[in-house]
């Protein structure tokens, strides 16, 4: 029986530092022995992906001395003592919005690549700097005179493209009406694109050629580059023929505004973080960095806008690096803490806040994570961002936990063959928190 405090003392020193809870007698470190070994989980690599019981979440303690955050402390500890952490860079993060205090830190700091949890990045800091009514817009403009008598245009149309992810077949089709109703049935001029909102680069930096990207063109109809074209044909089915000949070209300052097609921010979010379409958080992105007014916007302008933010939150920029805004690139670099401390952010900013809790995905309900965390108390309750490349698989989000607080989290896993076991790890991590 002498031997047993020495036993005691083994295994509850053998938990992480958080797990630890100071033993003021032995009747206590008897409960927290019991607990440490109660929460050790099970190998879940037979687990599949769309698959999360109670049965492999560790119990709540029941013991009036342990408040819910060392509750949740020793639960999460225990999950992180999975095998998959041997061979899988790990980093957690969470934070009580309710209290503004830390809940669970693990590796927090630990630079990763992010995938599509990227997109909260970019997200937050576009809202920040453009406002939750930001609209995307396409602009067409006229030169020259009309001749009322003849219904001819003596001048040239001009296209601006705005990087609208939205644009679609039928906004062409309403905006050569409107232009018919201008009174124009002819142009004696030329169709000109202006592609000047961003830069020239086709494509992201570090992007896989073999991964689908999107084209980073500012005048994409129907996702396809294929503007002056269409746009053309439907000028020809509105009533409006365009003599001269189509090319790029820059608006002039004497241009006349003629129509315009808008879509909200609010409307690209929703399908940006819902299915997390790259080409959305890459026009998203380039709005950041068409802020300031300049033409051929850059990635590198929206780094900058980015970073500041960065700062203004109390982080270094310089620990990070921001290489795109969808995730796909191979050069992204953020940590757990970064992308738990811009939820709290945005949290604290009631705009940003609405705009993008409403577009993430509802665990077990809608987009991404439709097909986890069902029946589980995480389902209809978590929401979060997905983000899945080759070896990458991280999830960001909020939740309300089991002691009724809102919470704020991020999961990044770097290294693994296959997702389905990072992707377990993320949803018991939810689960343990929401049960």
């Amino acid at each position: 029986m002498r031997l047993f405090p020495a036993l005691l003392l083994g295994v509850v020193l053998s938990l992480p530092v958080q797990a630890q809870v100071s033993l003021d007698s032995t009747m206590v470190a008897d409960t927290i022995v019991s607990k440490a070994f109660a929460v050790l989980p099970e190998n879940d690599d037979s687990v599949s992906e769309e698959e999360d019981t109670d049965s492999i979440i560790p119990a709540f303690s029941t013991d009036s001395l342990l408040s819910w955050q060392e509750n949740a402390v020793m639960r999460l500890d225990g999950i992180l003592r999975s095998p998959l952490l041997e061979t899988v860079q790990t980093s957690v993060m969470v934070w009580d919005l309710t209290d503004d205090v830390p809940v669970y830190q693990f590796r927090e700091c630990l630079h990763l690549r992010p995938a599509s949890t990227m997109k909260c990045v970019t997200a937050i800091a576009a809202l920040d700097r453009l406002g939750a009514d930001y609209d995307f817009r396409t602009r067409v403009y006229c030169t020259g005179e009309m001749d009322d008598s003849t219904l001819v245009l003596h001048g040239d149309l001009y296209c601006v493209g705005g990087m609208d992810p939205m644009l679609s077949s039928s906004d062409l089709a309403e905006m050569a009406r409107v232009i018919r109703n201008h009174g124009i049935t002819c142009v004696e001029g030329n169709l000109y694109t202006d592609f000047s909102f961003k830069d020239r680069d086709r494509l992201g930096k570090g992007w896989c050629w073999d991964d689908k990207n999107p084209v980073l063109s500012p005048l994409l109809v129907d996702r396809k580059d294929d503007f002056a074209d269409r746009f053309r044909r439907r000028l020809s089915e509105a009533g409006v023929t365009v003599n001269g000949i189509t090319a790029d070209r820059q608006l002039p300052d004497s241009a006349r505004l003629l129509t315009m097609q808008t879509h909200s921010v609010r409307q690209v979010l929703r399908r940006m973080m819902k299915v997390s379409d790259n080409l959305h958080a890459e026009s998203l992105f380039y709005q950041l960095a068409a802020s300031g007014g300049t033409r051929w916007a850059s990635a590198r302008q929206a780094r900058q806008y980015a970073y500041s933010l960065f700062s203004r939150i109390g982080l270094n920029p310089r620990d990070y690096y921001v290489a795109d805004g969808s995730g796909l690139s191979l050069y992204n670099y953020v940590s757990t803490e970064l992308e738990t401390r811009l939820l709290r952010y945005a949290f604290q900013h009631p705009e940003i806040y609405e705009a993008l809790h409403e577009a993430l995905p509802v665990a077990g309900v809608d987009g991404t994570l439709r097909k986890r965390m069902r029946g589980t108390a995480a389902a209809g309750n978590v929401r979060a961002k997905t983000g899945t490349v080759k070896g990458v698989s991280s999830l960001a989000g909020y939740l309300t936990a089991s002691n009724g607080h809102l919470l704020c989290f991020s999961v990044i896993c770097n290294g693994g063959l296959s997702n389905g076991p990072m992707r377990n790890l993320q949803n018991k991590i939810c689960v343990a928190l929401c049960q």
